[in-house]
């Protein structure tokens, strides 16, 4: 398994090309790195609340969220405990059990776009609020690492708003050229 004990920006390279399982298996082919009360696109930037301990707890672990009133997104948490940081799981390739994955993505229009955005990712997955804060090894999610190192290339993340978002945080990493990497769309200003 990565050590993910290290600087969420270390570590969100290294995802790509491993494989997060649930009861559907999907190829992660793009991340984001949130380093936590220094990272003003972070959920963690203002500090610890209810809604975001989960990024201040140990490592190896996810911190999910609700978004837009509507989807859940997967982050692994990485750093110590208690120092907060992640990497959010942005899209990937359904690799196994793609009947599964097709029904809980009834509006993807076709397999590339199952796991095309992290609502998407987690929605084929399974992932729900019940996920937050569960360990990868708990046995009901598993990370395997990819054994060898995966291209990528890195940008300013997707959708993140005011200074988080801009090319000062190049913490979206992606591997070129993959079909399944989500489209970039800027944050609002």
């Amino acid at each position: 398994m990565l050590d993910l004990t290290r600087d969420p920006c270390e570590v969100a390279p290294e995802l790509l090309g491993a494989v997060i399982r649930t009861d559907v298996a999907i190829r992660i082919v793009e991340v984001e790195a949130y380093r936590g009360e220094v990272d003003p696109g972070s959920h963690a930037f203002r500090g610890l609340t209810k809604r975001n301990a989960a990024m201040f707890g140990p490592p190896g672990h996810l911190y999910v969220y609700y978004i837009y009133g509507m989807h859940w997104s997967a982050n692994i948490v990485c750093w110590p405990e208690g120092q907060a940081g992640g990497v959010l799981l942005r899209a990937g390739e359904v690799i196994d059990n793609h009947e599964l994955a097709r029904e809980r993505r009834p509006a993807a229009k076709t397999d590339r776009d199952l796991a095309r955005g992290p609502a998407r990712l987690a929605q084929a997955l399974g992932i729900d609020g019940s996920f937050n804060g569960i360990s990868l090894a708990s046995g009901r999610i598993e990370l395997l690492a990819s054994g060898e190192p995966v291209e990528s290339t890195s940008g300013p993340r997707v959708g993140v708003s005011g200074a988080g978002g801009t090319a000062s945080y190049p913490w979206r990493f992606w591997i070129p050229g993959d079909r399944h990497v989500s489209p970039y769309r800027p944050g609002r200003s």
